[in-house]
């Protein structure tokens, strides 16, 4: 099975909202812009059906290097993460 890829995605929401391609492609990156915005800053962004972006900071710790199996250092980091709703996984699974 295929995924679905950007300009089968823009049709397919073109053809539901009766609006054009490029105003769908437009309201999909300000979606983008506007999601990143609000995780840098609040530290999540949701999609109400859909779930949320979560904005994390992830710890220092050991590793291994899977090459040579030396111990290695990884440093802390901010990461982000999506978290399906309820109402996501309900519909899926």
């Amino acid at each position: 099975m295929a995924k679905l890829t950007k300009s089968q995605l823009l049709e397919r929401l073109a053809e539901a909202s009766g609006m054009t391609k490029k105003d769908v492609a437009s309201f999909l990156d300000t979606l983008a812009e506007t999601a990143y915005k609000e995780v840098k800053t609040s530290g999540e962004f949701s999609l109400p059906g859909l779930g949320k972006l979560v904005k994390k900071n992830r710890a220092a710790r050991q590793g291994r290097n899977p090459a040579t199996g030396a111990t290695i250092q990884i440093p802390a980091k901010t990461v982000v993460k999506f978290r399906v709703s309820k109402a996501a996984k309900d519909s899926i699974l």
